[in-house]
């Protein structure tokens, strides 16, 4: 069966919807008002082989925070809701990618204990109308919203666009990886016998 979630989040200040399937073949349909935001989510879904699609409407008159934020915490509550009852899968991931002058290591754990580790050097304000602070908040409300650990470190690399772009795809392929399932594990994949 496949795994998957439809995640809805209204409030004054953005409507949110996301459905992700974990074990799809790459196809996206984004749609936030932030065109790099959207780029870097079709290149997670590409790189991970999710399907995911997302409709956001956000207060963009005010800044993209709201819209990125909450797209975070929605994103992330698909992810915890279609990985299910983690029976079987791998459980940790990691990846380091290469983009251009950056590379960028990903590493993960859906260990039901959220905390975010981030350590990209971005020195513009700006990429595209995307504040590149936002980055870090919505890969922390990814985590938080998922029950996630998560950790992102720039090894090296100087233009943020290729910077922010090898932390999107590294997290896709590791999430990918700790999704996968295992035959050889029994239940969850924990000395304590939950993951929560």
């Amino acid at each position: 069966m496949p795994r998957t979630a439809t995640i809805e989040r209204n409030t004054k200040e953005t409507k949110i919807t996301v459905s992700l399937n974990l074990d799809g073949t790459g196809q996206s349909d984004v749609h936030t008002g932030i065109g790099f935001f959207d780029h870097m989510l079709d290149g997670f879904a590409r790189h991970g082989l999710f399907d995911l699609t997302v409709r956001a409407e956000g207060d963009l008159d005010v800044d993209t925070h709201h819209t990125v934020e909450d797209t975070g915490i929605v994103l992330g509550k698909a992810i915890r809701e279609a990985v299910g009852d983690k029976k079987g899968i791998v459980r940790f991931g990691t990846k380091i990618l290469p983009m251009d002058d950056a590379l960028v290591l990903c590493a993960l754990d859906l260990s039901g204990r959220p905390y975010l580790a981030y350590d990209l050097n971005l020195d513009r304000e700006k990429v595209g109308v995307l504040e590149t602070e936002m980055v870090r908040e919505f890969f922390y409300a990814v985590s938080y919203a998922a029950e996630m650990n998560l950790h992102l470190k720039q090894i090296s690399g100087f233009n943020n666009h290729h910077i922010i772009e090898a932390a999107f795809k590294a997290f896709a392929k590791a999430l990918d990886e700790a999704t996968q399932t295992d035959p050889r594990i029994s239940g969850v994949l924990s000395t304590k016998g939950t993951l929560a």
